[in-house]
């Protein structure tokens, strides 16, 4: 197969070797995972999203180091940020460059009920003038050299009214000085339910001309990623639930675009150093006596890569603690066996993926 031509992917002074990021996940994109996201292939990533009163009251504390915390390899790494009140923004997006984040991005996508009914993130694409506000206060709040993103659903939903605010947010943020836009394809009110539409994000790339635009929405496979790429014309693509448990898919992205051929999936070896090394990381960011919570909900998404998914999949819901994924390692994965590929549809119970 020939190579595929890429678009040049850059947000702010950041060009990006690859197209192809991992998104913010709440719950999910702390550095661990970002890391090891990074190490198979990702360009960038984005942290899960923080509440901007949460950024500014945490304490520095080593308890509080994983909500926070950039590896030295991550780099440029974004920070998301969510909220309601404009006036916490500016200080929050401060404290995340202090942090180390590279880039700061703003959440005006999360669809969850109760983010909704604080009139946080999603909620702000019924409310330009708060929104811009939000963005002039994070651009002014953060050094010129830092880009400043937003991440928007298309609107609350298909009404011509959600249309127009949508469009008055998005030319609005440009003008506010972001560096790019992610949009997912679908409306707050769909959450994760129906299929998104690309059709719209390629009219808001038409729309949005040379500058940079990053689509989202059911990208589960390397393919699929290429796919909204070609279609739609935008400049990058954010892999939110397919990249939980499969960070391999960006390594597959890499494979595909090169014109080879699509990469087996993981072997059984494969998949055990991943998630040792996964777990090595997890221990440092939390401490060994809390680490193992956070591996086990990885774990489970791991599991969807092993021929005895199920099996795999119980054994990892057992986990209490962290001494137990050593076990469920050393019983699972110790015959080099081929792994399968994940199945196309994900979880869609996850808060503020925007997946």
């Amino acid at each position: 197969m020939p190579p595929v031509t890429l678009p040049t992917l850059s947000i702010g002074r950041f060009q990006l070797d690859f197209p192809v990021v991992q998104a913010a996940l709440s719950g999910y994109s702390d550095a661990a995972m970002r890391v090891i996201a990074r190490r198979l292939a990702a360009s960038y990533s984005v942290c899960e999203v923080l509440l901007d009163q949460f950024v500014l009251a945490v304490k520095d504390r080593a308890r509080n180091k994983h909500f926070m915390h950039v590896a030295d390899e991550e780099h440029p790494v974004g920070g998301q940020l969510m909220g309601a009140n404009p006036d916490d923004f500016g200080p929050a997006a401060q404290r995340l460059v202090r942090a180390g984040f590279d880039v700061v991005d703003i959440n005006f996508g999360c669809p969850v009920k109760k983010v909704l009914g604080r009139c946080r993130g999603g909620f702000h694409l019924s409310q330009p003038d708060v929104a811009l506000e939000i963005v002039r206060r994070v651009r002014d709040a953060v050094p010129e050299s830092v880009p400043v993103t937003v991440k928007m659903r298309r609107g609350i939903d298909d009404s011509a009214e959600s249309r127009d605010r949508f469009y008055t947010i998005f030319d609005g943020a440009w003008a506010a000085g972001v560096a790019a836009i992610t949009v997912h394809g679908r409306t707050v009110l769909q959450r994760y339910d129906g299929p998104s539409n690309w059709q719209f994000l390629a009219e808001v790339k038409r729309h949005a001309g040379s500058r940079t635009v990053l689509g989202s929405g059911d990208l589960f496979t390397a393919q699929d990623c290429l796919d909204m790429i070609r279609e739609t014309g935008v400049d990058g693509v954010t892999v939110a639930r397919g990249a939980i448990g499969n960070p391999w898919i960006f390594r597959e992205c890499r494979a595909l675009a090169a014109g080879e051929p699509l990469p087996e999936p993981p072997s059984l070896f494969e998949q055990r150093e991943v998630i040792a090394e996964h777990y090595r990381l997890a221990e440092e960011l939390y401490g060994p006596n809390r680490c193992g919570q956070q591996m086990r909900k990885f774990g489970i998404k791991y599991s969807q890569l092993h021929p005895q998914a199920q099996a795999v999949r119980e054994a990892f819901v057992r986990i209490h603690r962290s001494e137990q994924i050593h076990a469920v390692l050393a019983q699972w994965y110790a015959e080099d066996l081929p792994g399968r590929r994940p199945a196309s549809v994900a979880d869609p119970a996850l808060d503020c993926s925007n997946a």
